[in-house]
């Protein structure tokens, strides 16, 4: 009897995660909506804590016979704990004495990460707490339109590029890293961030550099999305963890949010950043 090959997944298999990616950030905004003070920084801090035990967790030794720097196999939850801690008294204090605590949970890793990983800590460590810094910098400075714009670019461009990648396929945007990503969903992206950045205008919503900035934003964003997915291939895991059951973990979901947080930041630096209403 011949057995049937089994059927492969259809090219909609993992739309629930999409769709769960889309829920996290909606909730998000709207918690940002009403936090402030105290319960915007626990927020973000607790969202650091976590995204640091997924990422202590994929830079660790990955040999038995070796234990994992000073904290042992409880790297990851140490970690965390001095990852969350830190940004939430960093956030509370500010400053230069604020800047500088974010250095604990950084040097803190170091030990335990397997040689090959520490700079890759260090880079994606910092950027962890860089986007909490950034979130409450911007929900305070620039308000709330500000937040959900940036969201809003992310959201338009994973639903563009996944529903526009699928219907019209073609050639890979970086099949070594992420083998579904086309380039006709990328560019979906951003041609979806263009008119969120448009119509924001022609409303009366925003400046003009809306027009300009989500574009910028949005490649942003897609390559936090190529960042974390070397990530995993270099640590070999398919879901940064199973915070999220059945949907991976946080970095999973907020790896296109950190590329656009940071690139904010950046143009911050550089320009005037866009008003939004």
């Amino acid at each position: 009897m011949v057995q049937k090959a089994p059927a492969s997944p259809g090219k909609w298999s993992d739309l629930s995660r999409r769709l769960a990616s889309t829920a996290v950030l909606l909730t998000i905004g709207i918690l940002l909506a009403f936090a402030s003070g105290v319960w915007l920084r626990l927020g973000v801090a607790v969202i650091s804590a976590l995204t640091f035990w997924e990422l202590a967790a994929m830079t660790g030794w990955r040999y038995p016979r070796f234990h994992a720097g000073p904290f042992g196999k409880s790297r990851p939850v140490a970690l965390a704990v001095i990852a969350g801690l830190t940004q939430f008294a960093a956030l509370m204090i500010g400053g230069a004495w604020g800047w500088g605590l974010l250095l604990l949970p950084i040097l803190s890793g170091l030990p335990g990460a397997a040689s090959r990983d520490r700079w890759t800590y260090v880079i994606f460590g910092i950027a962890i707490l860089l986007v909490a810094y950034g979130l409450v910098g911007f929900r305070e400075e620039f308000g709330l339109g500000f937040v959900l714009w940036l969201m809003g670019i992310v959201i338009i461009s994973d639903t563009a590029g996944y529903f526009f990648g699928r219907i019209i396929g073609g050639r890979k945007f970086w099949p070594s890293l992420s083998p579904k990503k086309t380039w006709s969903g990328t560019v979906a992206g951003w041609i979806g961030a263009l008119i969120l950045g448009v119509v924001l205008w022609l409303a009366n919503w925003g400046d003009i550099a809306l027009v300009w900035c989500s574009p910028l934003v949005c490649f942003a964003g897609q390559m936090g999305d190529i960042a974390e997915s070397w990530l995993k291939r270099r640590a070999g895991v398919k879901d940064s963890s199973n915070l999220i059951p059945g949907h991976g973990g946080f970095m999973d979901r907020f790896d296109a949010v950190t590329g656009a947080v940071l690139a904010a930041i950046l143009l911050g630096l550089i320009t005037s950043l866009p008003a939004v209403n």
